[in-house]
């Protein structure tokens, strides 16, 4: 590695620090680097990634650590380097050129792009040398920096061609303005596609690898409640007790993996992200809501201390992700292996747990002597064990003879032991940026999890995280990106807003202190001002205001995290039916009517977009809860303790103290001098309750 930092060392990324050392003559994304490829006339080599993506860390260390490989680089393009999770709109044009032209996309994402930021020519990534059917990274840098010399021309045009197509693309996919609202069929035809993909027996949709894709669950967990189709329903809760027995979830020490590598959940691609546990624990605390599963709450309280463990900045914001690379001996502090800080050899824990122990743990978590990874190409996990629910506690305490209660201490005893042992292993890498749209997807997670789960602790998160945001990422009523090392930049994107705003309501119903009503109207406003199509519907990712973004995308896919237009519109819905905000319905009506046609023909690329317009075709539907005079919303407890048990996805809970609500709602008085429960629909209320058993009744 080159001593000699770069120009990445000025950084805050930690994904650009990364590389600050490298001999290739970075640039960061800005007009430094573009005004030198003009000059020079030279093409731009664009890398784009993330600090915890394994195959980037394989590149770097293959290609941009070599110097014969830096030296080409360095003659013949102006090479980039950029965090993904810090420009996502920069990433979203690129990697949908990428996928249109190489039919898949990934990262690390290399892009070669003219001096006027046009592709043409892309890939994720290269070895070094030709192998495994890929075209060797240098050969590649040799073959375009030839081609430049030679065929500029044809290259220039070929680049204008691209960005034609794609500005084509993208304007026909308005053309959809003119659909009606989204039909019925959709919703089925949505869970008719999954269940024709759910595995019965494993959980999750396909064979290997299995991602997770909490908005898949999302969806079909309310369209089971508003269909009553039990079906969908029990595809919800046999993957997440699929998932949860697998070596994707941590074992012990809580948290997902990003996702697995085979069919049963077991071997996992270790890097854990923010949006995740967010996404995970939220689709855990409503599948216990569904079910009344207690396992379902466990695995969401064990995301939530993983969480507040090893991902919560001292002032209370959560960092971004975790590295599934870690060191594998101290003593060779630059050799990595994946997964190193969690799996185990057989001797190391009957060392730690005693021969007894040790054989009960062996048999509950799957460990054997010689590892249990048979399939281990890279050689990664050999004779080594990665832990998982091979066995339950009470086939457990029936094996050996023993008591449940006596496994289940010998276990907890257990778990103390290996988390000291894992405590003093050098950890993986933490992304400890503060990313907005990511915090607010974890702050409604503790939202859900004071709530639900009646976990003061948890409420409170959610609460430090959101004032944390509010008092480094909102300057003069807009959102930034990211915060890192003191330092808050980059306009906030759709997602961001968006995703912020969820966050505000769902503290809301938690806590009910009228200020996030009023900053989630007053963002609401904002993004629309600044991301709305007024023409077409819905939003686009960014604002349009940087040059540098070569085209201004509309993203709907709602993937490993949901699309920024997805959480836009239910937000929209939420906020009219509350405020009796007209424009804000409107705005979630017509943005709808934009991607009818999309959510016709692919319903299940958009399951949170479904989520939100199963919303939509309901009537507004409001629990008002009110408090006698001079009380507040601490007298509630006993009447919330009737709504937080329930999975209410259609139902929102307010105070009808609260300033920001529509007059109609904020008029509902308590009843004899005592808290007091409406169940209203379509502004039409039943008769006042005040007794928590009425209440459960109302709500049958």
């Amino acid at each position: 590695m080159n001593a000699e930092p770069n120009r990445l060392a000025g950084e805050k990324s930690p994904y650009l620090l990364q590389h600050a050392h490298n001999p290739v003559d970075w640039y960061p994304w800005g007009e430094e680097a573009f005004d030198r490829a003009r000059r020079e006339n030279k093409p731009i080599f664009l890398s784009i990634g993330y600090s915890t993506c394994h195959w980037c860390h394989v590149m770097e260390r293959e290609s941009f650590e070599s110097e014969a490989i830096a030296e080409v680089l360095n003659q013949f393009f102006v090479p980039i380097k950029l965090d993904r999770e810090e420009r996502p709109d920069i990433d979203h044009v690129y990697m949908t050129f990428v996928q249109a032209t190489t039919g898949s996309g990934g990262w690390p994402m290399s892009v070669w792009l003219t001096p006027e930021l046009k592709p043409f020519y892309g890939g994720t990534y290269f070895p070094p040398d030709s192998r495994w059917g890929r075209p060797g990274f240098r050969q590649v840098l040799e073959q375009l920096a030839s081609a430049w010399q030679l065929d500029r021309d044809q290259i220039l045009k070929a680049g204008d061609d691209v960005m034609e197509q794609l500005r084509s693309r993208l304007l026909s996919s308005g053309d959809e303005a003119d659909q009606g609202p989204v039909e019925d069929v959709a919703f089925d035809a949505g869970f008719h596609q999954f269940r024709r993909a759910f595995d019965s027996k494993l959980g999750g949709f396909g064979g290997s690898p299995k991602f997770p894709r909490p908005s898949s669950l999302n969806f079909l967990l309310r369209y089971g409640k508003l269909k009553d189709n039990q079906e969908a329903t029990d595809m919800v809760v046999t993957t997440l007790r699929e998932m949860a027995k697998g070596g994707m979830n941590d074992q012990m020490g809580g948290g997902f993996h990003r996702y697995s590598v085979d069919a049963r959940w077991f071997v996992p691609h270790f890097e854990k992200m923010l949006y995740d546990q967010a996404q995970l624990a939220i689709a855990y605390l409503e599948a216990y809501q569904a079910t009344g599963d207690e396992e379902l709450a466990l695995v969401a309280r064990d995301i939530f201390e993983y969480v507040l463990r090893d991902m919560t900045h001292p002032g209370g914001a959560f960092f971004s992700a975790e590295d599934a690379d870690s060191v594998t001996d101290p003593e060779k502090p630059h050799e990595k292996g994946e997964g190193a800080f969690y799996i185990w050899d057989a001797d190391e824990l009957v060392q730690l747990l005693g021969a007894e122990c040790a054989e009960w743990f062996a048999y509950r978590y799957g460990v054997e002597p010689g590892g249990n990874v048979q399939e281990d190409p890279h050689g990664e996990f050999t004779g080594r064990n990665i832990l998982y629910q091979r066995f339950t506690v009470a086939e457990t305490a029936r094996r050996f003879g023993k008591t449940e209660e006596e496994i289940e201490a010998a276990f907890r005893a257990a778990q103390v032991k290996l988390m000291h042992v894992r405590e003093g292993r050098i950890r993986p890498h933490l992304d400890d940026k503060i990313l907005t749209a990511w915090n607010g997807l974890m702050i409604s997670a503790f939202a859900a999890g004071g709530r639900v789960l009646n976990e003061p602790r948890y409420l409170a998160a959610a609460q430090r995280a959101t004032a944390f945001v509010l008092e480094h990422l909102y300057v003069d009523n807009l959102l930034l990106r990211r915060w890192r090392d003191g330092e808050a930049k980059v306009g906030g994107f759709l997602d961001d807003y968006a995703f912020f705003v969820q966050a505000l309501l769902d503290l809301y119903e938690s806590d009910f202190d009228d200020n996030h009503i009023r900053t989630a109207v007053d963002l609401t406003k904002r993004m629309r001002q600044l991301f709305e199509d007024t023409e077409q519907g819905g939003f686009y990712g960014s604002t349009g205001a940087d040059p540098s973004v070569v085209l201004r995308m509309k993203e709907d896919y709602d993937g490993a995290e949901p699309s920024g237009n997805s959480v836009a519109i239910l937000n929209l819905l939420r906020l009219a039916a509350v405020m009796g905000e007209e424009a804000f319905e409107a705005s979630a009506t017509k943005a709808l009517q934009a991607f009818a046609k999309r959510l016709a023909q692919f319903p299940t690329a958009l399951p949170q977009m479904l989520a939100s317009a199963l919303y939509a075709s309901q009537p507004p539907r409001q629990i008002v809860l009110a408090t006698p005079p001079g009380d507040g919303p601490r007298e509630l407890a006993g009447l919330l303790e009737a709504i937080r048990g329930r999975f209410l996805p259609f139902h929102t809970v307010l105070w009808a103290g609260s300033r920001n609500l529509n007059q109609e709602l904020r008029a509902k008085t308590a009843v004899n001098g005592l808290p007091t429960a409406y169940v209203c629909e379509n502004f039409a209320c039943q008769l006042p309750v005040t007794d928590a058993v009425d209440l459960t009744g109302l709500l049958q």
